[in-house]
């Protein structure tokens, strides 16, 4: 005989029923348990900045005076715009090793240190535009050989030397827009190979010999600069508001031609040589004068020099007899 029981057995249903319930109430609770929590907590993140999982770093208009120290490894795109940022030292960003961007706009940059991107040889973009750079130290760029795009835009560059930028095999877009270039260094395109994307608007163009290398590269790279019907000379007189590709090859044939690698290799090994043997002639010529002027003065002093005397004869000098002398034949008679 069954034991009575004091509670009835739940039907199947309703324990489905209840189960269903309690998921949903999980579920509903999910998003505000999380808003609760906050943003998810990235390790290694610069003080101050707002990190991603993705390896991105915000540090934008925080008024930060330096970059942030102690970047992690990890980090991929580090935001460091409209900030404070007047130099960049050595070393700026040692650690972040797989940077591939990088943005530095609206700084007021006035300095950037020879080994400033020391360890970012894997940075693809770059943003320098609206700072107060005036010069860029040779070398300056050498370690980014991986950048694909660099502006410069909006600082006060009055001369740009290639050994600035080096050799960026894989550079596609240099923004060199509103500065105060007048010509662009002769090699300064040469080394860039890949370049497909020029932007020089907004610099005093002085259309001479030395814009030469630009205007060869505008007409050979039509497509690679949309703005270069606006590029306008200033000066001179003459070609004042003349686009810079209406100028052709005729139009400098005027100019010296570069010397080609080969020329200066000849000047390079001659010039020691005929230096050496300028110097051996010299020498020569010396000797010969100073042999010279030695015989002349010899010679004057002998003609200067008095005649010699002839000795005295002496009291044993055996010479004809006097008439004189009381010995002689003559005397006696």
């Amino acid at each position: 005989m069954r034991s009575p029981s004091f509670f009835p057995r739940p039907q199947p249903l309703l324990l489905l029923l209840l189960l269903l319930l309690s998921v949903r109430s999980v579920w509903a609770q999910e998003p505000t348990g999380a808003a609760l929590s906050g943003p998810p907590v990235v390790p290694d993140c610069p003080e101050a900045c707002t990190c991603a999982l993705v390896g991105q770093a915000n540090c934008s208009a925080l008024a930060l005076p330096a970059v942030p120290a102690g970047l992690s490894r990890l980090l991929r795109e580090l935001l460091l715009d409209r900030n404070r940022v007047r130099a960049l030292p050595p070393g700026a960003f040692a650690g972040a090793c797989a940077l591939l961007r990088l943005d530095l706009r609206e700084n007021g940059l006035r300095s950037v240190h020879l080994r400033a991107f020391w360890g970012l040889g894997a940075l693809r973009w770059l943003d320098l535009s609206a700072n107060q750079l005036e010069t860029l130290e040779p070398g300056t760029f050498s370690p980014l050989r991986a950048l694909r795009s660099l502006s410069l835009a909006g600082n006060r560059l009055a001369l740009l030397e290639p050994a600035a930028l080096g050799a960026l095999p894989l550079l596609h877009a240099l923004s060199l827009q509103d500065n105060a270039l007048s010509v662009l260094a002769p090699g300064l395109l040469a080394g860039l190979p890949a370049l497909d994307a020029l932007r020089l608007r907004g610099n005093p163009w002085v259309c001479g010999c030395a814009l030469r290398p630009l205007c060869t590269w505008l007409r050979r790279h039509p497509r690679s600069a949309s703005e270069a019907e606006t590029l306008l000379c200033v000066s001179p007189g003459r070609q004042t508001l003349s686009p810079l590709t209406a100028f052709s090859d005729g139009a400098f044939k005027h100019c010296a031609q570069p010397l080609a690698a080969r020329d200066l290799a000849v000047i390079y090994a001659l010039g020691p040589v005929s230096f050496l043997a300028s110097l051996a002639t010299c020498l020569a010529l010396g000797s010969v004068l100073t042999a010279c002027r030695a015989r002349r003065r010899r010679r004057r002093t002998v003609a200067r020099r008095p005649p010699r005397r002839p000795p005295d004869p002496g009291p044993d000098f055996d010479g004809p007899a006097s008439s004189a002398d009381p010995g002689s034949p003559a005397a006696q008679a």
